[in-house]
């Protein structure tokens, strides 16, 4: 059965935009692309459903995020002037307070948070990564999981790696054709160097991919250069030793194998022309998260340089607890805007970004990101026609600087209509808003 969607433009990403346009689908891949009149044509007797004033676009893709910690959103927000003291209580709060149930349900309510807002693909950093694949699987989301790793005392690297490894293995017995399992190594002043070595040669001989988070703040690049500060201070009570390379943490990642994996580092915001040669040579992806960046005060990461120097980049949103909201349309317009200031960022460049880019970043080249024939059917049908969007002289400009994720009105995802008519298909959205709210009374402040 052939399912056509038409709208009043098809944006492609990877061609040029299509006026009155249609998108042909059969079972989970897309068969056509063009305009309608010659989509229905070669497809006469294919179910229609047409949105009149919209734009069908290739799926979003979250390069990064964590939804099992949806039920933090706004939970940190007076601690956000002290990267330590805002980990610290995520910590607690995740590993002391909340229970397996209490995360799944989180994890699943930001993972129907993402398909409202015309996600289509998720690369999730999780401890309870069992949780995070269930909630993803639950919802129809496509996407990675990698569990994070911790250990910044090299006394207990062969225990950290065993556990990890345990956990890989179970959580591999669930993957699917739609979700994969990854591995992350946290960050370099969470994981010791011996660790990260160990775990790069895991993901190399298991052909695991690998997240990280990576010359984020500048605590981290003072623990790196310097040895000093909040972090370094913080193993030494713990009477953990920690000599500093003294490099950034791009150079310390690539003496430590981690670049080897070629993998997907988040955040990048302290990084040097030089930083950028090494992330091309080794073939590491970035992805972006200009929100959360600024919300924790971590600075500014050089966007228009990735994009001049042909790097891999997606854009994420990183958790609700750092930037509120799962959007990345809404991630794509302030991607833009902060950008200026360096370089022209046209509305085609940050929507390339908010999904082809991702599409790169997670090895899916050629299978999602774009519209085009033999691609996977990861839809979103975005209205034009809100009153903040009219007149409509430019669909991509639109698209990107007047509308949000809340102008979705449908997703597909491998051809499946996961999110149609206001509701996630098969969740009880309800029953979950409710538990949120539970989980939040047990949070506190």
């Amino acid at each position: 059965m052939t399912t056509i969607y038409a709208a009043r433009w098809i944006l492609p990403v990877s061609a040029a935009p299509i006026e009155n346009g249609a998108v042909a689908v059969e079972a989970e891949k897309i068969v056509a692309v063009g305009s309608f009149n010659e989509v229905s044509q070669k497809y006469g007797d294919a179910s229609i459903r047409e949105f009149k004033h919209a734009a069908i676009i290739p799926g979003l893709i979250n390069s990064h995020t964590h939804l099992e910690l949806t039920a933090m959103r706004g939970y940190l927000e007076n601690e956000e002037s002290n990267f330590f003291a805002w980990l610290r209580k995520l910590t607690v709060a995740r590993l002391e307070r909340m229970t397996q149930e209490d995360i799944l349900v989180s994890a699943t309510m930001g993972a129907c948070e993402a398909l409202r807002a015309g996600v289509t693909a998720v690369a999730d950093a999780s401890d309870s990564a069992a949780m995070s694949m269930l909630a993803i699987n639950e919802v129809g989301l496509r996407g990675i999981v990698f569990q994070e790793s911790f250990g910044p005392d090299p006394r207990l690297v062969d225990r950290q790696l065993a556990e990890l490894k345990v956990k890989v293995l179970a959580l591999r017995q669930n993957e699917s054709e739609l979700v994969k399992v990854g591995v992350s190594p946290h960050a370099p002043y969470t994981v010791c160097g011996p660790q990260l070595e160990q775990i790069s040669d895991f993901a190399i001989s298991e052909n695991l991919p690998l997240m990280m988070h990576a010359a984020e703040s500048a605590a981290e690049d003072l623990f790196l250069r310097e040895g000093s500060g909040i972090f370094a201070e913080g193993l030494a009570k713990r009477n953990i030793e920690w000599t500093a390379p003294r490099k950034s943490a791009i150079q310390y990642l690539r003496e430590r194998k981690i670049l080897e994996t070629k993998p997907l580092l988040a955040h990048c915001v302290r990084l040097d022309d030089r930083d950028i040669e090494i992330l091309n040579e080794t073939g590491a992806k970035v992805a972006h998260c200009p929100k959360s960046n600024a919300k924790l005060g971590h600075g500014r990461a050089p966007f228009a340089r990735f994009l001049d120097s042909g790097l891999s980049v997606g854009l994420g949103s990183d958790s609700v607890a750092s930037n509120n909201t799962c959007d990345i349309l809404e991630e794509a317009r302030f991607a833009a805007l902060v950008a200026r200031s360096d370089a022209a960022i046209s509305p085609a460049d940050v929507l390339k970004a908010a999904t082809l880019g991702g599409a790169q970043c997670f090895g899916l080249s050629g299978t999602v990101g774009e519209l085009t024939p033999g691609a996977q059917a990861d839809l979103a049908i975005i209205a034009l026609d809100g009153p903040h969007q009219v007149p409509c002289y430019d669909p991509m400009a639109v698209l990107i600087f007047a509308s949000s994720g809340r102008d979705v009105v449908m997703t597909v995802v491998a051809g499946k209509e996961v999110y149609r008519d206001g509701q996630v298909v098969g969740v009880d959205e309800e029953r979950l808003k409710a538990r949120m709210r539970e989980i939040a009374k047990k949070l506190g402040r």
